[in-house]
């Protein structure tokens, strides 16, 4: 079997990251091609003694690849997954929450026989989750909570003038639902919009957002009640040099790519 051709479309922290990841080797794996803005000028990186791989602009990425991972901007995400989709192959999304903007992604791909794939990146539980709506799901709450320097530039709060690194004490900043929070907070709870997907949607999935200064990771909590099983779960998330996003984000990508290959499949 040939090695699975990925793209990384976008080169920031976590682009990064899922870069140095596949660099060091993962079986059956093979990082073609990176998005970026200036082909020309490629960022500079270590590559471990290994050869770089092709850089790119974002929608060249498809030609070169079997499967793209986007971690660029939400805005970008339509330009990143046409050309993959119409082509009939694999968009990874860690933007999921662009996705309920533009649902004629998820047509094309229907369309195509292309796949979106959204990994649990910085959050945790979807497995379970995604069980339970196979039954009855009568509500699920989320409540996250993060440290300022998380939430800066939040449409959200710019739109009320909220200048969060003034607050002095934990503040409910939000309540509302995943879809209210995918619009006000594009860059910072894209975890509560992937929960949507497995479980009620988007409209019925009720979210809580603190800016909390005495915190240092990026901490969610989830509550479940269904017809199988009640759960109750929590994650705390070690920031990586973007702090709107967890180490653990660019790690989901790479154990979901791992499956794609794997003779043995472990989670729903």
């Amino acid at each position: 079997m040939e090695d699975l051709r990925v793209g990384v479309a976008g080169f920031g922290a976590i682009g990064r990251s899922i870069a140095s990841q596949l660099a060091q080797g993962v079986e059956g794996i093979r990082l073609a091609a990176v998005g970026v803005r200036n082909p020309d000028a490629p960022p500079e990186f270590d590559w471990q003694g290994r050869t770089p791989p092709r850089f790119v602009l974002l929608e060249e990425l498809e030609p070169h690849c079997d499967i793209v991972i986007e971690c660029a901007p939400a805005h970008l995400l339509p330009r990143i997954a046409t050309p993959f989709l119409k082509a009939g192959k694999k968009v990874v999304s860690l933007s999921s929450g662009a996705l309920l903007g533009h649902p004629e992604l998820v047509d094309l791909a229907r369309a195509h026989n292309g796949q979106i794939l959204v990994p649990s990146g910085a959050i945790l539980g979807l497995d379970a989750i995604l069980a339970a709506a196979e039954g009855t799901i009568q509500s699920v709450k989320m409540t996250s909570r993060k440290p300022l320097k998380g939430f800066v530039g939040a449409p959200f709060l710019e739109k009320r003038n909220i200048d969060v690194m003034s607050l002095k004490e934990p503040t409910l900043i939000f309540s509302g639902t995943a879809r209210e929070a995918a619009s006000g907070f594009p860059a910072n709870l894209n975890v509560a919009v992937s929960v949507s997907l497995a479980g009620v949607g988007p409209d019925k999935t009720l979210l809580e957002v603190w800016a909390d200064p005495g915190l240092e990771r990026n901490t969610h909590h989830i509550e479940v009640v269904s017809d199988s099983a009640l759960l109750s779960m929590e994650i705390q998330n070690i920031p990586s040099e973007n702090p709107k996003t967890g180490r653990i984000t660019a790690q989901s990508a790479i154990a979901l790519l791992r499956k794609l290959r794997a003779p043995l499949s472990v989670g729903t």
